[in-house]
């Protein structure tokens, strides 16, 4: 199904960057999946993290996360963010991104738009619940993602380069 709008393709066509932790020890990685809308009144949007990527950790750690978009021309640092694992290697230093540092979370400085999540609510997807063929393309026996959904406290419009 198409929909003449793009508000259905900000995470799936122009992905974005989940980052959590903090100024001292942050991890950073592209995702792909994910919605927003309201729940219990509030503002929310939803991320989905496999428990083996290494932002999973700082996801249950922390109590906030960001959410940020970016302009085309940032394409590749995003796809690198995507591929390599901050476990391994200093992902950032194969990137043009530079980080910000905000009271609560990081995002960075060539954002188009950020938006800072307060951790509402964590669980792991009930794969038993998942569609058989679904189930069986992206999971494959392995451990499920697991479903955060965050309230949005803040947004940041306009890339925060000086």
């Amino acid at each position: 199904m198409e929909f003449k709008t793009e508000i259905f393709s900000q995470f799936d066509k122009k992905w974005a960057l989940l980052t959590a932790g903090s100024a001292k020890s942050f991890n950073t990685m592209t995702v792909s999946w994910g919605g927003m809308g309201t729940l219990w009144g509030k503002p929310v949007v939803t991320v989905y993290v496999r428990p083996n990527r290494f932002t999973y950790g700082f996801m249950e750690e922390n109590g906030f996360f960001t959410l940020s978009f970016y302009p085309e021309e940032y394409r590749k640092d995003l796809a690198v963010l995507g591929k390599l694992s901050g476990r391994d290697c200093d992902k950032l230093a194969e990137t043009s991104l530079t980080p910000a540092f905000l009271a609560e979370g990081v995002t960075f400085n060539e954002a188009e738009t950020t938006l800072v999540l307060k951790k509402l609510y964590a669980q792991d997807l009930d794969t038993a619940a998942i569609p058989p063929e679904i189930r069986e393309r992206v999971y494959g026996g392995g451990r499920p993602h697991r479903m955060y959904i965050g309230e949005v406290v803040d947004i940041i419009a306009g890339s925060m380069r000086g």
